[in-house]
């Protein structure tokens, strides 16, 4: 934390929402590829924090856009030629967590979930969520402690509770398995 309470740079966490495809005319537009829904929704959500490859970093406001169906395309302050726009190719586009609104009740950033303990309905300590993945059926918790579980995050069969209180997520889940 800074002097001011907000936290510092280092202590804050990032949301990964998109990056740079490359270059949209001769203007200094871009092309985004944005993994929120809808994809124009990733300019709701600012500033953003750009990641270049070197894993520099600046903040950058103001940015605007559209999606033409086919790509969503953006104009970014400061990025005023094709060569400039080119130049951006590959860069990261991350908001702090703090800029995405507060989900609904019974749903989850992923994000937020990360580093919970997992404890099953007897009490057996499983271990910590390391990360989550997406199968198309399901979101699957990835849980790493004395070996690592892959628990499907489907409630209340085998998710029946998620408390931030105490950073613990409750599994029916066998141990052994």
């Amino acid at each position: 934390m800074n002097d001011a309470g907000r936290p510092t740079p280092a202590s804050r966490k990032l949301i990964l929402l998109g990056r740079v495809t490359g270059a949209f005319g001769v203007r200094g537009d871009v092309r985004l590829e944005s993994w929120t829904e809808p994809r124009a929704q990733i300019f709701r959500y600012q500033p953003w924090i750009l990641r270049s490859a070197n894993g520099a970093e600046r903040e950058l406001r103001g940015a605007r856009g559209r999606d033409t169906g086919k790509h969503v395309v953006a104009t970014l302050p400061g990025c005023d030629d094709r060569d400039a726009a080119e130049a951006l190719r590959g860069t990261e586009i991350l908001v702090p967590r703090e800029a995405l609104p507060p989900p609904a009740p019974g749903e989850y950033y992923w994000v937020d979930l990360e580093g919970l303990k997992v404890v099953t309905v007897d009490g057996v300590a499983l271990g910590e969520v390391s990360h989550l993945l997406s199968t198309g059926a399901n979101d699957v918790l990835v849980v790493r402690g004395e070996r690592e579980r892959m628990i499907p995050f489907v409630r209340p069969d085998y998710v029946t509770s998620v408390d931030f209180d105490t950073a613990t997520i409750t599994v029916d889940w066998d141990p052994d398995f």
